[in-house]
């Protein structure tokens, strides 16, 4: 319903179907993905924690320790907060667009095809380049291993190595990334927990050493920077979202899943973390050159349970950073897998392998990336940069539930089967945090999105606006709606005439006519009243209304509310 000062302009512009493709005023049936539907709550939650389970507890703790002393825990609960409006929203959207792609399919649905084609490979290239830094990271355990074993292997053929056991994993299906993952995110949880728990019983905590300090504003100032630092942690949480296309149930599962998994890292991270820092020691936070260690887990381990439990804590570091790899090709190929099949990219990138039913070109591709970046670029540099990208991700979550709520009577597909609470305050807490985040990154969120959007929108004129029919998209109509009111109420009238207008005669029996105005639902009069309405409208008796007709009849008689 609604009821606004809008007024048929005779003048307005009377449009095309063609021109109105985009706006939907009834809720449509949704379509299957081509990828097999095989993924419970269960598997939901596993992938989404080993997606985190990584370099957020294995490398960061003491990267963040380095930065804000004792005070790192509260850097991974801010990361936490801004997290949650993110995560909820974006729980939302995922229950309306359950598909493969995850943050790029919503982004490309609410703003369009460019805007979508310049995320898509920012979110692509951000997952590609975190999953080779987890690739990388795990060198610092991998040469403690070795040194106590006498065998060596350099990080980067370790890496190498690894990258194609995941490649192979994930070709070969997603059943088997779970039966890879399940195990190694148990024993890195059972570890972790394990020490953490023997810290408190054996008292070698001292909980003093982790009290923040945040006397000045340089305080914040580091504390805000240590969590824009640390957010990363938590970037699996909404991983999962990108293989919504092989979610059972998803309107239940995803938003579920989703949000369990950021309680139970949240909380892990900041218990665990608190612990570590009780218990290591300052100076064994730093190796003999002054540099930060990027081991925290195995002196860990050592401090709590001595030397052998420092390798076996080392070994399964290793296997995790590995695993939260394997998550990150998984995810990261399901961009190009949704890009091709949108015809943003070449067209063999939706291929799915006929006996695996996994989207192969794309992983292989997404593989190869990756060995160029391990092979040729600073990885832990650019990283950083690709962080930027899962925050401003956060952020257009948020504002594009506030379109979609908005806009909703225009685009009427999205029907979400699960809703944000406590919207748009949520929303706006989100973006607002999001953007303090990225204000504390500095230069390093700047560039990062200037890449994206120059890259984006070469390749985007270069081929994707080459082969896409355009469409009105809901934050058109969102900003149309405040900026001309009228004229996005009229694109809704002239779309109900079209649509019930099945013959595209241009004109409307008495049954089309009702179907127009229940689909506009602009009139609480029931059928009865609507039949008057036409037979008033249909002055010459023929037993048809042209558009003009339909649209002075619609004003006279709608009900907007």
């Amino acid at each position: 319903m609604f009821n606004t000062g809008c007024c048929f302009d005779g003048n307005m512009a009377q449009r095309s179907p063609k021109q109105l493709v985009g706006i939907v005023l009834q809720p449509m049936e949704k379509v299957s993905d081509t990828l097999e539907r095989k993924l419970g709550l269960f598997s939901v939650v596993i992938i989404s924690l080993s997606a985190m389970i990584g370099s957020g507890l294995f490398v960061l703790p003491s990267l963040a320790y380095a930065e804000v002393g004792g005070g790192a825990w509260l850097a991974y609960v801010i990361a936490a907060l801004v997290v949650i409006p993110g995560a909820i929203s974006k729980s939302e959207l995922a229950s309306a667009m359950p598909t493969s792609g995850g943050s790029y399919v919503y982004i490309e649905r609410v703003f369009g095809p460019l805007f979508g084609t310049m995320m898509g490979l920012a979110l692509w290239a951000s997952f590609l380049l975190k999953a080779a830094f987890a690739l990388i990271g795990f060198s610092a355990y991998l040469m403690f291993v070795q040194a106590e074993y006498g065998e060596y292997v350099t990080s980067l053929e370790a890496a190498l190595g690894m990258l194609v056991i995941i490649s192979i994993v994930n070709i070969l299906g997603i059943k088997r990334v779970k039966i890879v993952q399940a195990p190694i995110v148990a024993m890195a949880l059972i570890l972790l927990i394990g020490l953490t728990i023997m810290a408190i019983i054996n008292g070698d905590a001292d909980w003093s050493r982790i009290e923040p300090t945040l006397e000045t504003s340089s305080d914040w100032i580091g504390m805000g920077e240590t969590a824009a630092l640390v957010l990363v942690s938590y970037a699996g949480v909404t991983k999962v979202a990108a293989i919504g296309g092989e979610v059972k149930d998803p309107g239940r599962n995803l938003p579920g899943g989703i949000l369990a998994s950021l309680a139970i890292g949240a909380t892990l991270y900041t218990i665990i973390v608190a612990t570590m820092i009780a218990v290591i020691p300052d100076a064994s936070f730093f190796d003999s050159s002054g540099h930060v260690i990027e081991d925290p887990v195995r002196v860990f381990a050592y401090e709590v349970a001595g030397h052998d439990v420092a390798i076996l804590a080392a070994i399964i570091a290793i296997l995790t950073m590995t695993s939260m790899s394997l998550a990150g090709i998984l995810a990261a190929s399901r961009y190009l897998f949704a890009m091709s099949r949108d015809d943003l990219l070449p067209e063999a990138l939706e291929d799915v392998h006929s006996r695996y039913e996994t989207p192969h070109l794309a992983i292989i591709l997404t593989a190869i990336m990756m060995a160029f970046a391990l092979i040729t670029i600073d990885v832990h540099a650019v990283a950083e940069y690709a962080s930027g990208f899962q925050i401003m991700a956060y952020v257009l979550m948020c504002i594009s539930v506030m379109i979609m709520r908005k806009a909703t009577s225009s685009h009427a597909w999205y029907q979400p089967s699960y809703s944000s609470p406590f919207h748009p305050i949520l929303q706006l807490f989100g973006i607002a945090s999001g953007c303090s985040l990225l204000y504390f990154m500095g230069s390093e969120a700047f560039y990062g999105a200037a890449t994206a959007f120059i890259v984006g929108g070469v390749l985007y004129f270069g081929y994707g606006k080459n082969h896409i029919n355009p469409k009105i998209t809901p934050w058109e109509t969102f900003r149309l709606m405040f900026v001309d009111p009228d004229e996005a109420e009229h694109r809704r009238r002239l779309t109900a005439f079209h649509a019930a207008d099945t013959h595209g005669q241009n004109h409307l029996t008495l049954h089309e006519f009702i179907s127009a105005m229940n689909a506009l639902e602009c009139c609480d009069e029931g059928n009865t009243a609507l039949r008057e309405y036409f037979h008033h409208a249909d002055v010459n008796g023929n037993g048809y209304i042209d558009i003009h007709e339909f649209l002075e009849t619609v004003e006279k008689h709608g009900s907007y509310d």
